[in-house]
């Protein structure tokens, strides 16, 4: 009998990140703008723009 596999998982869901929940909405966004554009090349665009954000925190310490 094969053994039955089981995942042990927190009954809360894992918070995401700033830069989590900006690749979600902004990949949204490309893929919008760009409906042709491969996954990616469109992850890759969402990541540049990560990288130039005011919402990452690499760029806030930058600007104090």
């Amino acid at each position: 009998m094969p053994k039955e596999k089981t995942t042990k998982r927190s009954s809360g869901a894992k918070k995401l990140t700033q830069y989590n929940k900006f690749m979600k909405s902004e990949l949204v966004k490309v893929k919008a703008e760009n409906p042709t554009v491969n996954h990616k090349d469109a992850f890759k665009l969402v990541a540049q723009r990560w990288k130039e954000s005011p919402e990452n925190p690499k760029n806030k310490k930058e600007k104090e």
